[in-house]
């Protein structure tokens, strides 16, 4: 059987636009003598559709979309498509994640998702009913058992227990399944492709069956999606791969009476975490700006490494014509972070504007001075020029259409290390995923072949330059000891004396915790931003503001 996996880059409810892509996809399949084609999750509505469920319209579109995938089957091709389908018993949920088997130009069989995630990102009991008994659907001849993306994350053997009561691959494979698919919208992190590809080579290797892994490409809002779809043999080896961060469409020969599997292609993929996390963020801001109609985009400058590799990333993601970098000195702003920002725009060939706001900032001062004449000055005039900053950039957006984009980095919003309606204030917030040490990481791998980003910015001391001499360890615990411990709080859910006992400075753990519990307000204000860790701040986090649990005394 010749399979075809058509690993695509849907827009959430862009109906037309991503039919024309299944179609071009299914022709493509044809003309190579595919028996299936194999799409991913909810691909009639793209991958996560959220709350838009909710609506009686959206649901019926996309019933109609897969009449319209359906029609492009015929009797010697099939199709494999994700979809929502309704549930008419009257009981559960109203609707089911489901897989439809399509022959001869209409729907034939269909698979109900049965394990719904409901951690981290995802939310799909709020909205989906659990499939009944998983059972192979028959197509020319061959029992496929089919799954949808949460049902192969059953098994104990991922972190030495399951948080489900049962596993639909191998209800599959005991139900007699020949050819094992599973379609899936499976979102980016650090390390999971990995993680992925094991748990599909443990299944094959187990039931001594091919499977297919079709998942889903691009970005949507926060969440990544790295594709990396791949066929594995039944000795559990991988003989065919796609693709990570880019739509890709795979044609193997799987011979279901041979004991493994001809080695088709592998097609290059990261190789290292650095690659890895920039072709994350690299796809996740340009679909970012083009899904949401943005063309161009626009950022604040400080000569520091944290703009620059915001910058960085943007230019590569949407060409650096379409890049403009303001910089807004004052008076603690020195000559070398200037000097640092001029020579990394004319490394990138980005647009760059020079704006001084010393005079904006000095007239506030004065407006202010009656009211703050009895006070010494602190973080609040600090906390001016980062305001400034933002009206101005914000006014440069309006004007000129530009999308704006925040450059701080997860250790910062962690610890609140920020300021509100100051530089946290924007439309996307590239890098908020990525603490200050992965920062660095990312810029000398980006520097490998040539100095993408001037090895003076590598190199001096991070600084907000808001007062005169100021470092970021003024403040801060340094970077690698903060970012220890916002790993274990944030992604682990380790306790001080936990953290402590992994050999971390209670006295360090005990201040970056308290700040990082103290700082949820700020964090609820932000921008979204790229997802590419296992627990990101944004949708996946939900701590509430109000409390009086801190967590230092665990």
């Amino acid at each position: 059987m010749r399979i075809a996996i058509a690993q695509l880059d849907y827009t959430v409810g862009a109906f037309d636009a991503n039919l024309a892509l299944m179609r071009e996809a299914v022709e493509k399949a044809r003309i190579q003598g595919s028996d299936l084609v194999v799409f991913s999750e909810l691909a009639t509505v793209g991958y996560p559709p959220g709350d838009l469920l909710e609506r009686r319209d959206f649901v019926d579109r996309n019933l109609r979309q897969l009449e319209h995938v359906a029609g492009l089957s015929d009797d010697s091709l099939g199709i494999v498509v994700g979809y929502v389908d309704r549930n008419p018993t009257g009981r559960g949920k109203g609707l089911f994640n489901s897989a439809a088997l399509c022959v001869g130009g209409r729907s034939v069989a269909r698979y109900h998702k049965c394990l719904l995630p409901s951690y981290d990102v995802f939310d799909e009991a709020r909205h989906f009913e659990p499939g009944g008994p998983a059972r192979p659907l028959l197509f020319k001849g061959v029992r496929l058992g089919i799954s949808v993306c949460e049902d192969v994350w059953s098994d104990p053997d991922l972190d030495g227990r399951s948080i489900y009561h049962r596993d639909p691959v191998l209800e599959q494979v005991e139900a007699g399944a020949q050819l094992l698919i599973n379609i899936s919208a499976s979102p980016f992190e650090l390390g999971k492709a990995a993680q992925r590809r094991d748990l599909v080579r443990r299944y094959a290797a187990q039931s001594g069956r091919f499977f297919v892994y079709a998942n889903q490409v691009g970005g949507n809002d926060e969440l990544v999606f790295d594709g990396h779809s791949i066929v594995v043999d039944p000795t559990g080896r991988v003989v065919v791969r796609g693709h990570d961060f880019a739509e890709d469409l795979l044609v193997y020969d799987i011979d279901l009476e041979a004991s493994d599997g001809e080695l088709g292609e592998l097609r290059p993929v990261a190789e290292s975490t650095g690659e890895e996390a920039v072709k994350a963020l690299e796809l996740g801001l340009g679909d970012y700006a083009k899904k949401t109609g943005f063309g161009k985009v626009l950022l604040g400058l400080s000569g520091g490494i944290d703009s620059a590799l915001t910058a960085a990333v943007a230019a590569r993601a949407l060409g650096p014509d379409r890049v403009l970098g303001v910089a807004m000195p004052t008076r603690y702003s020195s000559r070398g972070s200037l000097d640092d920002a001029q020579a990394l725009v004319d490394n990138l060939g980005i647009d760059y504007r020079v704006i001084s706001i010393d005079g904006i900032f000095q007239a506030y001062l004065d407006g202010l001075a009656p009211i703050f004449q009895d006070c010494e000055a602190d973080v609040t005039e600090e906390n001016i020029q980062a305001r400034i900053r933002c009206g101005v950039l914000m006014a440069l957006s309006n004007k000129f259409g530009r999308l704006l984009l925040t450059t701080g980095n997860k250790s910062e919003l962690a610890v609140g290390y920020a300021t509100l309606y100051g530089d946290m204030a924007g439309g996307l917030a590239v890098i908020s995923d990525v603490p200050k040490t992965l920062v660095y990481d990312i810029a000398r791998h980006l520097n490998r072949e040539r100095e993408t980003i001037p090895q003076s910015i590598i190199d001096k001391p991070p600084s907000a330059e808001l007062r005169p001499d100021q470092t970021d360890q003024d403040s801060l615990p340094p970077y690698d000891e903060l970012d220890r411990v916002v790993e274990g709080y944030v992604e682990r859910n380790l306790s001080v004396s936990e953290l402590a006992a992994e050999g971390n400075d209670r006295g360090v753990v005990e201040l970056v915790v308290g700040l990082i519990d103290r700082s949820e307000y700020k964090r609820r204000q932000a921008a979204p931003g790229i997802k590419i860790t296992a627990k990101a701040f944004g949708i996946g986090r939900r701590y509430p503001i109000v409390a009086d649990y801190k967590g230092l005394h665990g």
